[in-house]
């Protein structure tokens, strides 16, 4: 059995979709345990701010790269529904499942066209889904698309590697085109309480239009 810092090392080593895959469906058995064990506390933080921008709505919400649930049972205790999951990986699907936070699931890349209808959602969380050997930029682009006018969409950028990522970019242009408008960014914080101490993260609002 791979151990966890060997695990680790293929996802973000991951270079395709593919590698990306394997690497998570190996560690989907023991992801929670080994983030949970950290102080990992993204998926809540970003249930919170999804919750605090988008208020008491009626709708399908989005959780893209939803991984063993976390985030989507934060969202339902929250008292959201439905709620979609999508991932790239079916073991950590399986995971996410198990919740029974979630309305269903499509197992999807976030780089290619995710299979939803234009203006499904109203509201999206992307937790955990941007660092290095993750989903691309343009994943954005896909997110926007499904979400209404008016809709919120909230996601977490790693502040050592965002701009370099392409992350900064994709974000202005669109702006620039009109397609949202950032609403917060957060204060930098660490996703990991006792772990990680050089690691820092921001969550981004924006409000599609």
């Amino acid at each position: 059995m791979a151990s966890h810092k060997d695990i680790l090392e293929s996802v973000y080593g991951a270079e395709t979709p593919e590698d990306s895959q394997a690497a998570y469906d190996q560690w989907s058995a023991s992801y929670d345990a080994d983030n949970l064990a950290k102080g990992f506390r993204l998926p809540g933080l970003g249930a919170g701010m999804l919750a605090r921008h988008l208020g008491v709505v009626e709708g399908p919400v989005l959780d893209a790269g939803c991984g063993t649930g976390l985030v989507g049972e934060s969202l339902a205790t929250l008292g959201y529904a439905p709620i979609i999951g999508c991932d790239l990986s079916s073991k950590m699907i399986a995971a996410a499942r198990r919740t029974g936070a979630y309305a269903g699931f499509e197992q999807a890349n976030m780089a290619e066209r995710l299979p939803f209808e234009d203006g499904l959602f109203v509201g999206f969380t992307c937790i955990g889904s941007f660092g290095p050997g993750h989903a691309p930029p343009q994943s954005l682009r896909e997110l926007v698309r499904v979400t209404r006018p008016g809709g919120v969409g909230v996601f977490n950028l790693l502040i050592a590697t965002w701009e370099e990522q392409g992350f900064s970019r994709v974000i202005e242009d669109l702006t620039t085109e009109g397609a949202w408008q950032q609403v917060e960014i957060s204060r930098p914080f660490r996703p990991y309480l006792l772990a990680e101490p050089d690691l820092w993260s921001r969550l981004h609002v924006m409000r599609m239009l």
